[in-house]
């Protein structure tokens, strides 16, 4: 997708700085992307007409709610978390549902305090975190961080 159509796709884009920082991927989504994984499509079932089958860490429930969700960032060592303002020495995860509570994006934040998300089989796009929010990924309902790897040392 070009800029033109990615900010229809996300209205509140026309009025803030997004870049796209990767190419068309179908390979994995934004829960992976979220996760840093680039390598596999995670979600707790497969798409009918999906091109990949789906993965989801072992343990966890496959059900599309807002626990498993959680409870799948959780084996990658992510709690709970009150708000997205940067933390040093975290990473943060910003998980969207709709307005039934069902799971539907997932952005991850840079070091800049800016956030990253895979626009479905689309681009990876850096942008402020609530401009994404909208029709397609409803609204964050839930923040989560983990620290990030300490620099191993000589």
């Amino acid at each position: 997708m070009n800029t033109a159509q990615i900010r229809a796709l996300f209205p509140r884009l026309k009025q803030a700085p997004f870049y796209i920082t990767s190419e068309f991927n179908p390979f994995y989504n934004c829960i992976a992307f979220a996760a840093e994984d680039t390598g596999r499509w995670w979600w707790p079932v497969d798409y009918p007409g999906q091109t990949t089958k789906a993965y989801w860490p072992a343990g966890v429930d496959k059900k599309i709610d807002l626990p498993s969700f959680i409870a799948a960032f959780a084996t990658l060592g992510y709690v709970l978390c009150g708000d997205g303002k940067p933390e040093r020495g975290f990473v943060k995860v910003a998980l969207f549902a709709d307005a039934n509570g069902i799971p539907k994006h997932a952005a991850r934040q840079l070091p800049t305090g800016k956030w990253t998300s895979k626009l479905g089989v689309h681009e990876d796009i850096s942008h402020i975190l609530h401009t994404v929010e909208g029709k397609d990924y409803g609204n964050v309902v839930q923040f989560l961080k983990r620290p990030l790897p300490q620099p191993s040392t000589p």
